[in-house]
């Protein structure tokens, strides 16, 4: 006899359900979330496991591999999908969608979830750490300029180079206050250090990246835009062509339709936020920055005349996202005129 099994996951312990194919409940037990511990229950002889349910969350990856290289079926799931059918539990507790996941193996009602490599999982972190350290310097400035403020100091427009000695500039004469901007000052100082050597490790990535090299030979398209795609991406042929990818990033309307109403929205916003961002930079600046010109953005010009800027960019972002697909399927590299794009030579 067949059976399936469900994992509600948390930090320290994760419930297991295991049914058989009729749907009677086997086996309920919570043991530690770790690999190891999850396997000794699971690869009992007593079952004979078609699917087991993992669903996508911060652990999922890890528990992923662990049960993969123990060979156990398991399957990441898309978490929207978990919570809609779990809604209608009317308790909410780790052995109810524990239950409900290894139902949603039973009946094959389930969305696979990639999970992505070890090398895009790197990278994805280290693009995380180093957005983290620019997050909270430029927070650590703003909150340095609201503190001078108060004594009808302002700060101005100055760069990030400079921002310390306009700072102390500002200070001359006011000790005591000198003393307090000090230690944020301090703060930010070493963000700024740690940010820089972060920034040099992922250009030292895209300098040795093919394929970062190629994706970087679009306008707009720099070293930070080009590492997180294909970290994003991970492996291009899990799409089935590259117009798959733009719902993918949430760059395409949403749609609601039901009876004689159809409403189009706004972009869905689903999939990476990180990524979805970075392609709205890219577009943004190719469309007002980049001086060159290319079919590209003529055809973003248009948009633009058409339908106004900020639905163009989001055009533009939409367009990108599917030409890097292509580019990195095929080996090519990007053409400037609206010739066909041709194999990179060698």
């Amino acid at each position: 006899m067949k059976h399936y099994a469900g994992l509600d996951v948390s930090v320290k312990e994760t419930a297991i359900c295991i049914v058989e194919e009729t749907g009677t409940v086997c086996r309920e037990v919570k043991v530690p979330s770790h690999p190891e511990d999850l396997a000794r229950v699971l690869k009992d002889p007593a079952w004979r496991l078609e699917r087991v349910g993992l669903e996508a969350g911060p652990l999922s990856q890890w528990l992923f591999e662990g049960l993969a290289k123990a060979g156990l079926p398991v399957v990441c799931i898309e978490t929207r999908h978990v919570k809609a059918f779990l809604k209608a539990q009317p308790n909410k507790t780790d052995r109810n969608d524990a239950r409900g996941i290894a139902q949603m193996m039973r009946v094959n009602l389930f969305r696979p979830v990639h999970v992505k490599t070890l090398t895009s999982q790197k990278r994805r972190a280290l693009l995380t750490a180093r957005k983290l350290l620019k997050e909270k310097t430029i927070a650590i400035e703003n909150d340095i300029r609201g503190l001078l403020r108060n004594f009808g100091l302002k700060v101005g427009k100055v760069g990030a180079v400079k921002f310390e000695e306009r700072i102390r500039d500002l200070t001359e004469g006011m000790p005591e206050l000198a003393e307090i901007v000090e230690p944020p000052l301090d703060a930010r100082r070493n963000l700024r250090q740690n940010f820089a050597a972060l920034h040099r490790k992922l250009l030292a990535i895209v300098r040795d990246d093919e394929v970062c090299r190629r994706l970087m030979s679009i306008p707009g398209v720099g070293p930070v835009v080009s590492l997180a795609y294909t970290a994003t991406i991970d492996i291009p042929a899990r799409f089935r062509n590259s117009k798959a990818v733009g719902p993918i990033l949430g760059l395409t309307p949403a749609l609601h339709e039901s009876g004689e109403s159809r409403r189009v929205g706004g972009i869905s916003l689903c999939g990476d936020g990180m990524m979805r961002t970075l392609l709205y930079e890219a577009a943004q600046t190719l469309l007002t920055r980049v001086t060159k010109w290319s079919w590209l953005k003529a055809w973003a010009m248009g948009v633009a005349k058409r339908r106004g800027q900020r639905k163009a960019i989001v055009a533009l972002a939409r367009r990108l996202a599917v030409i890097m697909h292509r580019i990195w399927s095929d080996g090519t590299q990007f053409r400037w005129t609206r010739t066909e794009i041709m194999p990179v030579a060698g």
